[in-house]
This record gives structure tokens, sequence and C-alpha cells, in this order.
């Protein structure tokens, strides 16, 4: 007959220390954050030093044995625990039976600067997690180099700012706690046009690619979900650009047009021309 796994304790200090992760303060205290799900932990644990911990049903480590390989070759304790412990440090409602205990990966401003990027977005007043981790998945996606999260949004480690980022966070760069102003100077000496994308902008987005203005390395300072960019922010900025509404809705939510106007840059950067461009030898 086959040993039953040996699962851990609902009492462990292991468990109630991963549980505590769940709160701001206590992430800040210890600088390590929560990575639910296998997309999460498997990123992870190919992201250098980064995971510290696993968390796995039996039936989860079973589906996902290389996760679990690679969570060990990473350095990772593996623990195998049933699915009310699972539950208990998860902060979704419904598990997918895998979590991660990672450190805290930002990178210093003054290192986002000194790789001199070519496309950033800058979440200056961004206070919904979902939407930041998803405006971070995007900027991924579309190429950027960094990320900044000026220190009026929310929470880069929040548990669904992470899940909305799909593994994204483990990619590139992300700086936090930025100032606005620090954010935009920094910028600005490295060499880098600050657009700030507001609907209510005097300067269209079809307009500045027809200029071919776009092509330079670009920073996008995107607002609150609510309420935009405030004047003074908006004032920071070379441009304030909306995207057009060509049809009949109202709006764009944010992570939407935060996409828009990342794919927009990437696409005239690798023009002729841009500063992606490649030109023959």
């Amino acid at each position: 007959m086959v040993a039953a796994p040996e699962l851990i304790s609902p009492k462990s200090p292991r468990v109630s220390a991963a549980r505590r992760l769940g709160k701001r303060n206590f992430r800040g205290k210890e600088r390590l954050f929560l990575a639910e799900g296998p997309q999460a932990v498997r990123e992870a644990a190919a992201h250098r030093d980064t995971l510290v911990e696993m968390f796995a049903t039996v039936e989860a480590a079973e589906r996902y044995a290389d996760i679990v390989a690679e969570a060990r070759d990473a350095g990772a304790r593996v623990h195998l625990a049933d699915e009310s412990v699972i539950a208990d440090i998860s902060t979704t409602v419904t598990p997918q039976g895998l979590v991660g205990v990672c450190r805290f990966l930002d990178t210093p401003f003054d290192q986002v600067l000194a790789a001199r990027p070519k496309l950033v977005a800058v979440l200056a007043h961004v206070r919904d997690p979902g939407n930041a981790g998803t405006v971070l998945r995007c900027a991924d996606a579309a190429g950027a180099e960094a990320v900044v999260l000026t220190d009026a949004s929310v929470d880069l480690y929040n548990p669904k700012a992470v899940r909305a980022s799909v593994g994204s966070l483990f990619h590139l760069p992300v700086a936090v706690g930025v100032p606005v102003e620090q954010a935009v100077a920094g910028l600005k000496a490295a060499g880098v046009r600050i657009l700030a994308a507001d609907g209510a902008g005097d300067d269209d987005l079809d307009d500045e690619l027809d200029k071919g203005t776009m092509g330079t390395p670009t920073a996008w300072v995107f607002g609150n979900e609510a309420w935009g960019l405030p004047e003074e922010t908006r004032a920071l900025a070379d441009a304030v650009v909306r995207v057009p509404i060509h049809g009949k809705a109202e709006s764009l939510n944010l992570a939407t047009a935060a996409a828009v106007c990342l794919y927009a840059s990437a696409r005239a950067q690798r023009a002729p021309g841009g500063c992606r461009s490649v030109t023959p030898g």
C-alpha cells in the first residue's frame, strides 16, 4: 500500500505567514507577495531568485508536476496541502491549487532610466488593482521596457493586480512609489517624450500618428479610472492625447485605452525612421 503524502498542517507557521501576505502592511514588512495559479507560479519559478515557497494540493502537484519540478529547481520549498489550506491562503474565490510566495521584484527607478527605455507606461493615479495589472500586461505585450507606478497608484503586489498581470509582472522592470513629477523629469532627462492619455486631450492619437511624431522614445502617462489626470499632471506632459472615438461609445476604459496607446507607439517606433527601426547596413 502506498502511504498517503504528508500534508502541511493548517496550523503551521508557514501557512499563517503566507495567509498574512493578503494584507499590504505584511507584504511591505516581509517584502513578499502571493502568486496564485499555475501560470503565475510557473513565471515566478522561472524568474531568478523570486519564488521562495509553494503550496500545492496533491491533485495540483500531480497535474502540474513540471511546475513543481521547476519550483524545486529554483530552490523553493514545496508544501503539499489540502484544499482548505489553499483556500485559506488564496485570495481567489476558486483557487487553482497552487500558491507561490515570492520576493518583491520591483526595480529602482534609476535603473529603469539607465536602460534608456524606448517605451514606458506610467500609472500616475491608478487605484484599481485589476486595471493596474491589466495595463502592465498590455505594456508587456506591446514590448515596453518598463512600467512605473507612482506613489499615488495602487500597490503593485495587491493579489488582484498580480492576477490581472497574468505573469507579465515577472517579464519587465517595474518601478514603484515614484512621485509623478520625479518620474516625468527623469524620463525627460533620458530623452523620452511624455504623452498624457486623456479623453479630453487637445491632440488626437490619429493626428499624432499621421504627423509622424510617435516614433521617438515615449512614456505614456495614464490616470485615474474615474476622473482621469489632474491638471497639474497634464501640465507636465509634452502633449495630452485623446484616443479618437469613431463610433457612438461614450468612452474607453483605462486598460483598453492604454492598449491602444501603447500599440500605436510600438507600431510607430518600428516603422521606417522610428527609434526601433532597423537601418540596412
